[in-house]
C-alpha cells in the first residue's frame, strides 16, 4: 500500500513539533535568545526544503525515504548521546590516555594525576616558558633542576651561565646555574617565578623538585599514582 506524500508531510511536522516542545521542556531558556531562533527557523526551512524535495520528487518510494530517515534519526541519536555523556567520555579517555601514556597528566576534580611509570618513578611532561620538558618528580631536590639539553631548548647559552650553586647528592657533588623560571603549567596547575637550577653536567631527565612542589596546596602518593593539588 502507498502512502500519499501528504501524510508522511503532516507526519514530518509533526514529529519536529514533537521535538521542538521536547527540547523546550528539557532545556528551559534554550530559545529564548534571538540567535537560538534563528538556528531553530534556519533548520526547520532546510528540514521543509528536503522533505518538499523528497516528497516533490518523481521517484519518491514510501520504503526508501523510511530506510533514510530510520539512518539519520539514529545518527541524531547517537550524536546526543555522545554529547550527553561528553563529560564522562572525557573522564575515561583521560583515564586510558593516563595508562599508555603515563607521562602525561590527566585531570580528576581539579587534581593533577600522575601514573607511576613501570621503573617506579613519577615522570611528568609540562609546559616550561612554552618549552615541553619532561621532568622526573624529585621530592628529594630542593630545586627544580634542568638539564643542559633542555636548557638548551629553552633557549639559554650555557657558555654563558655562570654554575656557582653547590648541590650535594648521592653521586657526589654537582654544580648548578641559577635562574628564575617564568612559569611551569601542568594541566591547570600554573606556577610561576620558579627558582631552578641549570645543571652543569647531562642528566638523563630534568628534575621537578621542592621549588615547584612547596608552592601546591600539597601532594600526595595514593597507590601507584601522584595527586598534585592546585
Amino acid at each position: 500500500m502507498k502512502i500519499p506524500p501528504i501524510v508522511w508531510g503532516m507526519v514530518a511536522i509533526g514529529a519536529v513539533a514533537t521535538l521542538i516542545v521536547f527540547l523546550s521542556v528539557e532545556f528551559p531558556g534554550s530559545l529564548s535568545d534571538r540567535d537560538s531562533q534563528i538556528r531553530l527557523t534556519y533548520s526547520l526551512a532546510l528540514l521543509a526544503v528536503l522533505g518538499g524535495s523528497a516528497l516533490i520528487g518523481r521517484r519518491f518510494r514510501t520504503v526508501p525515504v523510511i530506510r533514510y530517515a530510520s539512518i539519520w534519526i539514529v545518527l541524531g541519536l547517537g550524536i546526543f548521546t555522545i554529547y550527553s555523556f561528553r563529560d564522562e567520555a572525557r573522564s575515561v579517555y583521560n583515564r586510558l590516555l593516563g595508562e599508555l601514556t603515563p607521562d602525561r597528566a590527566r585531570i580528576e576534580g581539579g587534581d593533577v594525576v600522575i601514573r607511576m611509570a613501570s621503573n617506579g618513578h613519577f615522570v611528568v611532561r609540562a609546559d616550561v616558558d612554552g618549552t615541553e620538558i619532561t621532568f622526573l618528580v624529585d621530592t628529594g631536590a630542593s630545586d627544580v633542576v634542568i638539564s643542559p639539553a633542555d636548557a638548551k631548548r629553552m633557549g639559554y647559552d650555557l657558555d654563558t651561565l655562570k654554575f656557582t650553586k653547590t648541590y650535594r647528592t648521592a653521586n657526589g657533588t654537582v654544580y648548578g646555574a641559577p635562574v628564575r623560571l617564568g612559569t611551569i603549567s601542568i594541566g591547570p596547575l600554573n606556577v610561576r617565578d620558579v627558582r631552578a637550577s641549570v645543571n652543569s653536567a647531562e642528566i638523563s631527565r630534568s628534575l621537578l623538585g621542592m621549588s615547584f612542589l612547596e608552592r601546591l596546596s600539597g601532594y600526595e602518593v595514593r597507590g601507584n599514582s601522584l595527586i598534585l593539588k592546585p
